[in-house]
């Protein structure tokens, strides 16, 4: 069951918006005690050429896994990532594939192009109570990725793919069992995505949700009703250190 709100429609917080006297702010610091963050694109901008690299490679696995061209494998990749929830799981269940041997190619990157972000993790380590990164990914990538941006310290922990049992978000027994590895009610979280599509399954549980919009991915939004959401936001940083105060 979707959590109550005020409203049914989302609370747009642009970059430089007010902190003090925000309703939608001080609804989250009166009930949030678990912050949750996705990884790709939310930690780090779209712009940043991380998961380019991977969802080239990602190609590049199809291409030679299923012995077809590069078009073909990039219109299975896509196909796979909108019916199945990520490119992997359509594999593992429609050709049986082993996870491993996939996520450690696609995740073979250069993640110097990771820029640091001083201002963020210091917003990050002053946000009261648990912060934990949730992510398809794997956790050798989502520490690559933190070290990069000067964060790891901020997080208690990271819950990858394999966390997961392999079973990605969106799917509602991912995050079920997030709660439960982890302890804590879905009903004292809040979790911050780019992917609209992977924040309904959160709300449903009783999470706060925040969609961070990704300009550069749209995939999904027209099947999505960002209704669901508490807030919707257009840059990380200011949101984060409006919840921890100066």
């Amino acid at each position: 069951m979707i959590h109550d709100r005020p409203d049914s429609i989302p609370v747009v917080l642009s970059e430089g918006f007010p902190s003090e006297g925000n309703e939608v702010l001080e609804r989250f610091a009166k009930t949030v005690r678990v912050w949750i963050f996705d990884l790709d694109n939310t930690l780090y901008p779209p712009s940043s050429p991380v998961f380019d690299q991977i969802d080239r490679r990602m190609t590049a696995f199809i291409a030679d896994y299923l012995d077809v061209d590069f078009p073909t494998a990039f219109a299975v990749q896509k196909d796979f990532y909108h019916r199945y929830g990520t490119s992997l799981n359509g594999l593992m269940k429609e050709y049986g594939m082993a996870p491993e041997p996939f996520l450690a190619y696609v995740h073979d990157i250069d993640h110097s192009v990771v820029a640091p972000d001083p201002a963020l993790a210091r917003a990050l380590r002053k946000l009261p109570g648990r912060r934990l990164v949730y992510t398809n990914g794997t956790r050798s990538h989502a520490e690559a990725v933190l070290a990069r941006l000067g964060a790891r310290d901020a997080f208690e922990a990271v819950f990858d793919i394999e966390d997961g049992g392999f079973i990605p978000k969106p799917d509602p027994r991912s995050y079920r069992l997030l709660c439960k590895t982890l302890a804590f009610d879905p009903r004292q979280a809040l979790l911050v995505e780019d992917s609209l599509k992977n924040l309904q399954p959160a709300a449903e549980l009783g999470m706060k949700t925040v969609w961070l919009r990704n300009r550069r991915d749209s995939a999904g939004t027209d099947r999505f009703d960002p209704g669901f959401c508490d807030a919707v936001i257009d840059a990380l940083t200011p949101f984060v250190a409006a919840q921890g105060g100066t």
